[in-house]
């Protein structure tokens, strides 16, 4: 029974280091905010494809977290990335990925993109 408790010590102490971890990796932007500087940077959607195809931000790329490690090289260090997810915890841990390689100026929507209420664009 002590071993469960230990456990889920460990589970907590973790969840509650990487909380902390990820607020110092990415900043977590507003739909305001996300709307001033996207325009100017790489527009990250790391939904999966059939996501992406029923609609995303106009302007996005679609770079799915389960082929980040692959293709984190698609994307410029020297530029903002601005990452979203449906509701932002898959961008959060795309963010994660790319900090360990060397990546810095990170964003990502607070919220995802269901509360995204600006253009949208759907593949037909």
């Amino acid at each position: 029974m002590q071993w469960i408790w230990i456990l889920l010590g460990a589970i907590i102490v973790y969840s509650v280091t990487m909380y902390f971890m990820q607020r110092r990796m990415v900043k977590a932007l507003t739909e305001e905010e996300f709307r001033v500087g996207y325009r100017k940077a790489q527009l990250i959607d790391v939904r999966e494809a059939d996501e992406y195809a029923s609609g995303h931000i106009l302007g996005a790329r679609n770079i799915p977290l389960t082929q980040m490690r692959m293709r984190m090289k698609e994307l410029r260090k020297d530029q903002p990335i601005y990452l979203y997810c449906q509701s932002g915890l898959r961008s959060g841990r795309a963010a994660q990925m790319l900090y360990r390689k060397g990546y810095r100026d990170l964003y990502h929507l607070k919220g995802g993109f269901k509360t995204w209420t600006g253009k949208v664009k759907k593949k037909a």
